[in-house]
């Protein structure tokens, strides 16, 4: 499965542009980060991304979890939301809200 990393200086749009088409090309991916900053960018590019993908009648359902990950010989604690896809017809063009 696809893993989409994001950083503190990721570009909300850019990270969200990928999740969507890893979305509609696999149905799944997960999207990890690590740090507040970068919590709060994936965060930002998820709801971007389920705005994008609204235009194809796809929905994402999320699923978080904390992993370990090694970097550098050190143990760090990422959050992965893992992501995936699920058709709904007619789905509100217009609306905002997730979920």
């Amino acid at each position: 499965m696809e893993l989409i990393k994001v950083s503190g200086n990721s570009r909300t749009s850019a990270v969200a542009g990928a999740i969507a088409g890893v979305i509609r090309e696999h149905g799944q991916t997960n999207v990890q980060a690590i740090g507040a900053q970068a919590v709060n960018q994936a965060v930002k590019a998820l709801a971007l991304a389920q705005r994008y993908l609204k235009r194809d009648n796809l929905e994402i359902l999320m699923r978080l979890e904390f992993v370990d990950i090694t970097i550098e010989d050190k143990v760090r604690t990422a959050i992965r939301f893992a992501v995936e896809s699920r058709k709904v017809e007619g789905l509100d063009q217009d609306a905002d809200a997730i979920g």
